[in-house]
């Protein structure tokens, strides 16, 4: 039975109950919309948020891990090029010491092969120097041993080698120029300093070849799986901002609709003073 009381309007309190339940509702819709997230912080959903922050703590550690192997990239690629340089040259110091082998040349020729191979020489020392990248050169000698890299987010290093290109290819031809018919011809066996020189090249072409082959798959894998977590984050606190803006302008009548209500049952007690006229 209804009560008929100006102390107590049943109707507005059920009115301003839905009425607030409505402006809650409305608040937390439009902040769905404000920042495109379905959870922005801890107060939405504590255990989503927590799972989002964690794995964007560990896609930032993959995009800086990222970061350290295109600098090691640039650093093998250019130690590719020079070693590239290197091998093309010497294959030309090849043909001109097979020249210097001959003994019937002339003594002016002889000078001549000679200024040649000193250029030739002269370019691979230069092609070795020259390669470094951000103050790193790894065939100079100065860096020895194993250099490593992260390559993820969990600190996971890579290891690759340095090498002496100096010492095991310069060194191997640098005094070409003096070199007599017969140590000419010696250097060109199968054990001699110059097919020695042309092997370490081609081998340190194919180790450093595959060094930057490993660094490019890993880029491309720590790209891709950075691009599934950042889908993974979506699909967990990302709004549907569609089903937002429908549940926003339902939200909005309810609330016009609310404020109605709420203004006809506070109305309801001055009726009651019609029964004392």
């Amino acid at each position: 039975m209804p009560l008929n009381s100006v102390n107590t309007n049943v109707g507005a309190m059920v009115a301003l109950q839905s009425l607030n339940k409505t402006s809650d509702e409305l608040s937390a819709t439009q902040k769905r919309i404000s920042t495109g997230y379905r959870v922005s912080d801890a107060k939405d959903d504590g255990a989503a948020f927590a799972v989002a922050e964690r794995v964007r703590g560990e896609m930032a550690g993959t995009t800086s891990a990222n970061e350290q192997l295109g600098g090691v990239k640039g650093l093998i690629d250019v130690t590719n090029a020079a070693l590239e340089n290197v091998s093309t040259t010497l294959q030309t110091l090849k043909t001109i010491v097979v020249k210097l082998a001959d003994a019937t040349i002339t003594d002016d020729q002889k000078t001549q092969y000679q200024t040649q191979v000193k250029e030739l020489t002269n370019n691979i020392k230069a092609f070795i120097d020259d390669a470094s990248y951000n103050g790193k050169n790894i065939l100079d000698g100065s860096t020895s041993g194993t250099n490593t890299v992260v390559r993820n987010g969990q600190g996971v290093t890579y290891s690759f080698s340095s090498y002496a290109a100096l010492d095991n290819i310069y060194n191997q031809v640098s005094s070409a120029n003096t070199w007599s018919a017969s140590s000419a011809a010696a250097a060109l066996s199968a054990s001699g300093v110059v097919t020695d020189a042309i092997t370490n090249t081609l081998t340190q072409l194919n180790n450093f070849g595959s060094y930057s082959n490993y660094i490019d798959s890993q880029i491309n894998y720590n790209k891709a799986k950075i691009d599934a977590q950042e889908s993974g984050i979506g699909a967990l606190v990302d709004a549907d901002l569609a089903k937002e803006s429908a549940k926003l302008q339902s939200l909005q009548i309810r609330q016009q609709l609310g404020t109605q209500a709420l203004s006809i049952a506070n109305q309801a007690p001055q009726t009651l003073l019609s029964l004392f006229r």
